[in-house]
């Protein structure tokens, strides 16, 4: 992969097995492999569904693409093939630098665990030293702003309360590909616009940045977006 290249997806696909019923899975899970012994062709007891076929994609570093589609499109799951939480059936994915990525409103956190436990643990997990965390720990507080809840546990934080908290780790561990899904939808507008500017601040610093939105959002974010310049001009 070239070193100008942050995102390489070749020929990527994604088959889900889908089941009728726990009966069925248990049975694909035992009689194949009897078929097998007896050298039969075993049979299926589950459809394919295939959220991704042949998807090819070049990302350069410093760039910042977006994808747009209706729900169910795979889109999210495009997103979670690129940060390694899913493998794909075919294809092959390649990355160069440290991803942070925003694919769920709190995924990776432990409910039991307090804000600032949490920190440390999804710090952890995207590669930084106990140090870089705690040299960045209050650039992440700052940015969630979420006070003295820093020391709850995370159960008792309200979706906004944890979108701040992921978002705010996500994007100050100085990260070589920042993706986000939807979840900057989730918020209001004042936060909104804060996560925006960070992005912008990254996007300046040569931070390569994929992200997806849904037809419909886009088309009214891009329609307040002309509300204010007319009314601004």
């Amino acid at each position: 992969m070239s070193s100008e290249i942050a995102i390489h997806v070749e020929s990527v696909s994604k088959c889900y097995q889908i089941y009728n019923s726990p009966r069925a899975r248990l049975k694909q899970f035992i009689f194949p492999r009897l078929y097998n012994l007896l050298h039969k062709q075993p049979p299926q007891y589950f459809r394919e569904f295939w959220a991704l076929k042949n998807i090819s994609i070049e990302v350069k570093q410093g760039e910042t693409v977006g994808i747009v589609g209706q729900n169910g499109s795979g889109k999210s799951t495009l997103l979670q093939l690129i940060c390694g939480t899913l493998i794909p059936s075919n294809g092959t994915i390649h990355t160069r630098g440290r991803i942070a990525a925003l694919l769920e409103l709190g995924s990776g956190f432990n409910p039991e665990f307090t804000g600032r436990e949490n920190v440390y643990m999804n710090a952890t997990v995207l590669g930084l030293t106990r140090q870089e965390i705690e040299e960045n720990f209050d650039a992440i507080t700052d940015f969630a702003n979420i006070g003295e809840f820093i020391e709850q546990p995370v159960k008792t934080y309200s979706s906004g309360m944890y979108l701040r908290l992921a978002f705010a780790v996500a994007i100050n561990v100085k990260p070589s590909i920042l993706v986000v899904d939807e979840v900057l939808a989730v918020g209001d507008e004042a936060f909104q616009r804060k996560c925006h500017t960070k992005i912008e601040a990254l996007k300046k610093n040569g931070c390569t940045i994929f992200m997806c939105h849904m037809q419909h959002r886009v088309l009214f974010l891009c329609a307040i977006k002309l509300y204010f310049f007319i009314m601004v001009n």
